[in-house]
């Protein structure tokens, strides 16, 4: 698998300025700081992909987080969902360090590659699916060049749905079309989709999502990967 396609990738993904109205709210948001990170530089940017560049496995998100990954430059980092993602990799195997608090910060990933169907902080977490639409040829292009690509794990049920059309965008299609669920699984073309809930505080707080229900999905994607 070639790094450098995965390099001009992130290089292109970067510079996108396609959807004028999350262009402003990512590089506002990185003006207007919240009071607990005033002083530091963000990042204001579209947070591309990150990981093992020959993964096996696929983790997919919504979108950056307006004070995470928009402030940090890498996806799932310097926020509360990335700490219990993060955390969930490394008793897997799959991360070397449980936390992610910075893009420069040690954290190395091994045999999975961290995603989004959308790069830029979208208002209320809420892209537009003219939005969705724009940002989707990255996925794709991130899903052809992982070429050790076995399985996809869908953070809910927009990566869920993202994770589908970038699919079926590469040409492999199923029919019934599969439901979200945490823990279902959808074979798709080559690869194996696996659904979990989104690693939100509205989930992990309320119980909705614990660690033993992520680290069993984990588990299973690192079964299909091998």
């Amino acid at each position: 698998m070639s790094g450098g396609a995965l390099e001009a990738l992130t290089a292109e993904i970067v510079a996108c300025r396609r959807c004028p109205r999350l262009v402003e709210w990512r590089e506002r948001a990185a003006r207007e700081q919240v009071a607990r990170f005033r002083g530091q530089e963000y990042w204001g940017r579209p947070v591309p992909g990150f990981g093992d560049p020959d993964a096996r496995i696929l983790v997919i998100g919504l979108a950056p987080a307006a004070h995470g990954g928009n402030r940090t430059g890498r996806i799932f980092t310097g926020d509360r969902s990335g700490d219990f993602l993060y955390a969930s990799l490394h008793r897997c195997g799959l991360a070397n360090q449980p936390t992610s608090v910075s893009a420069d910060d040690g954290l190395r990933l091994s045999g999975v590659y961290v995603a989004a169907v959308n790069r830029c902080a979208p208002p209320g977490n809420r892209p537009t699916p003219q939005e969705r639409d724009r940002c989707l040829p990255f996925l794709e292009h991130e899903i052809d060049t992982l070429d050790r690509l076995r399985a996809v794990v869908a953070l809910g049920s927009y990566a869920w749905d993202g994770a589908l059309r970038a699919l079926r965008g590469l040409g492999h299609s199923v029919r019934p079309r599969p439901r979200f669920g945490h823990g279902a699984e959808a074979a798709v073309g080559p690869y194996t989709l696996l659904g979990a809930f989104h690693p939100s505080q509205q989930n992990t707080f309320t119980g909705k999502l614990t660690e033993p229900m992520l680290d069993a999905v984990f588990e299973r994607a690192v079964r299909i990967a091998s």
